[in-house]
């Protein structure tokens, strides 16, 4: 049987030039990515992150992009008896930070993923942790760290956990680069998580200033879970993105991307008034306090958290007609128990422009009586 003749593609023959120039691009790449491995006990983790915690001094750091705690007491305990039975633990990614800006180099190691493992190890060191549901070690169920033999805890305390760690010649760029690679398609992170770390700006810091009101959070009823994951944040970047651009919302490739795609480009245009938007949102919140008893919130389960449908609707509604009208009054009825409202953000509402204008228009036009 003859043999098959090679796959060629002629369209896109490779010269020798583009391999020597891609050899050069790589090895270019690389000096930025200079890292070292090493391994550290738990116990020297735990004091390097909190000796100097308070005052933000401390040697190893968590940055703002970072997540806060979200790690239920049963992973925080799972991970804790992992540590415990010697299984192999996936390696904290450090960087060494050399702040140009400053004229000591504190050295410094910014957290670029492991941030929940650090977290428990402190919480547990501490006595802030009660072991629970464990399987493998069952019988410690209900202990804290200073429940342990004085022997076993320094046999845990002398447990080692591999470090990855930039040098100082890594800039914040690449921290954030590998960030990105690290958690891009993490069932752990959300997209709102992830955006805090890969897309930063003005605008990003502005809805991050933004999500903390109490206002809005009490508005739209936000459980700590949801604040813990960040959707306030979510809440605040949807507004604005369909406020200003939902008419050109389209299903496909989805909401992350519209939402991905406006949060990049209004944090790279100079003509980014963030004074205005931060009116805007504010002027909303106002207006929604005023005029509707139950915030954003509608139907029977008036503690559970709005839904993005329903906020999205009713916030850029209300902001469109306030552009047209900035004295706006609403005498009507709660427009939000309107058996029109309820059909246009039913929970199957986000896939169509159509009703996304449709929802957004209707909220707009009984407001200015249209």
């Amino acid at each position: 049987m003859p043999a098959k003749p090679k796959a060629t593609n002629s369209k896109f023959q490779i010269t020798n030039e583009q391999k020597e120039a891609a050899e050069a691009e790589i090895r270019e790449k690389q000096k930025a990515v200079d890292y070292r491995t090493t391994e550290y006990p738990v116990e020297v983790i735990v004091q390097k992150y909190m000796e100097g915690k308070e005052n933000d001094t401390n040697e190893l750091f968590i940055p703002d992009y970072q997540r806060e705690m979200v790690w239920e007491e049963k992973d925080q305990s799972k991970f804790i008896e992992s540590v415990f039975l010697g299984l192999p633990i996936p390696p904290i990614f450090v960087a060494d930070i050399n702040d140009e800006e400053n004229e000591e180099d504190e050295a410094r190691l910014e957290i670029i993923d492991g941030t929940q493992r650090i977290r428990t190890l402190t919480r547990f060191i501490n006595n802030e942790l009660i072991l629970c549901e464990l399987k493998k070690l069952s019988k410690l169920n209900n202990f804290r760290f200073e429940d342990l033999s004085l022997p076993r805890q320094r046999r845990f305390n002398r447990a080692t956990i591999r470090i990855i760690q930039l040098t100082e010649k890594a800039d914040e760029e690449t921290r954030r680069d590998i960030f990105e690679r690290i958690n891009t398609g993490s069932i752990q992170l959300n997209e709102m998580e992830k955006r805090r770390g890969i897309l930063p700006g003005s605008v990003t810091d502005l809805v991050e200033k933004l999500s903390k009101l109490l206002t809005f959070r009490d508005l739209c009823s936000f459980s700590q879970t949801a604040i813990d994951r960040r959707e306030p944040q979510e809440y605040v970047l949807r507004f604005f993105a369909f406020l200003n651009n939902y008419q050109n919302f389209k299903s496909k490739p989805g909401i992350n991307d519209f939402l991905n795609e406006y949060l990049q480009n209004v944090n790279q245009d100079k003509k980014t008034n963030l004074k205005e938007m931060k009116h805007e949102f504010e002027a909303m919140i106002d207006f929604v306090r005023k005029h509707f008893p139950n915030g954003f919130r509608s139907g029977k389960n008036l503690d559970q958290t709005t839904t993005r449908i329903k906020f999205e609707s009713l916030s850029v509604g209300i902001a469109l007609a306030l552009r047209e009208k900035n004295n706006l009054q609403y005498q009507g009825n709660n427009l939000l128990n309107t058996k029109e409202f309820q059909e246009y953000t039913k929970s199957d509402g986000s896939s169509s422009n159509v009703k996304v204008v449709k929802r957004i228009e209707y909220v707009r036009d009984q407001l200015l009586g249209k």
